[in-house]
């Protein structure tokens, strides 16, 4: 396998396949990518999502509706603590667009969310300012639009954002980084036609208990859950499964979804959904 690394929306990417990438799959990937930071990222004046924050308003886009109905979902399993407009929340503890990394009063996130945005197959309007952050499934978002822009290269297709991953026409097995310690795993997971996406109050995380799962409820970081891991068919649906994981009504929003999965709480022990195929090697709670 060849690996090509990059650098977008502010992490490390990896695409591994069995021969080196011609020079328009490189330009395919980079235009994707290009394509949707633009859009939605909240660290780029001259994003979209920038331009609303001042005075609302709206931009055309296809990604709109499958993040927002399933921002919708995620909101509902877990009683509004995700929440698109968290973008606030964010910047209120220190994660801003200058990484200020200082922390202020916590902030919680509008509620009306789903009166403030509209959206459709191509386009989103929000009605006033606010800020928005797709976070909480965006990257998978990404890995997937990633993936289908490389659906001609023939063979094995590994594309792997920061963690967040999708493997097309193979199978892979991957460690869970265990987040107390990076040197160690608290288990394997074989990844074969699907995706797996990760996340964990070890990343991104500043001063003493500050980390960028909140709830959205609050504006405050989770405390009793650390990382969670789930397995889909697409990166997306994994990726806010990951997210969901962290509340109440994850494991539920999880179960209607098809969606398998692995969490670990702050005292160190696992979790996982019944009959997950995920190898487990610390100590486990109960199955949810």
């Amino acid at each position: 396998m060849v690996v090509w690394r990059f650098e977008a929306i502010g992490t490390r990417w990896e695409i591994e396949t069995a021969d080196p990438l011609p020079p328009d799959g490189r330009a395919a990937v980079q235009a994707v990518t290009e394509h949707f930071d633009r859009r939605w990222s909240r660290f780029r004046p001259d994003s979209d999502v920038s331009r609303l924050r001042a005075a609302g308003g709206g931009f055309a886009s296809d990604d709109a509706a499958p993040m927002l109905d399933a921002y919708r979902e995620l909101s509902a399993a877990t009683g509004g603590a995700v929440n698109p407009l968290v973008g606030e929340s964010l910047e209120a503890l220190g994660y801003d667009a200058a990484y200020s990394l200082v922390a202020g009063e916590p902030r919680p996130a509008p509620d009306d969310w789903t009166t403030r945005l509209e959206w459709s197959a191509d386009a989103l309007t929000m009605r006033g300012p606010a800020t928005i952050d797709v976070g909480a499934l965006g990257k998978g978002r990404l890995v997937d639009l990633v993936q289908r822009a490389l659906a001609d290269v023939p063979g094995t297709v590994v594309v792997d954002a920061g963690g967040d991953l999708s493997v097309r026409d193979g199978a892979i097995r991957v460690g869970l980084e265990h987040p107390f310690d990076a040197s160690r795993a608290i288990g394997v997971a074989t990844v074969g036609d699907q995706a797996l996406c990760a996340s964990a109050t070890n990343r991104r995380a500043w001063g003493a208990g500050f980390h960028h799962v909140l709830d959205a409820r609050t504006g405050t970081p989770v405390v009793a859950w650390t990382a969670a891991w789930a397995l889909a068919d697409e990166a997306m649906t994994a990726d806010a499964v990951a997210t969901a994981l962290f509340f109440d009504g994850g494991p539920e929003l999880a179960a209607r979804w098809g969606v398998h999965w692995v969490r670990l709480s702050s005292d160190g022990r696992a979790q996982r959904s019944p009959g997950c195929p995920i190898e487990i090697f610390t100590p486990t709670r109960p199955d949810a």
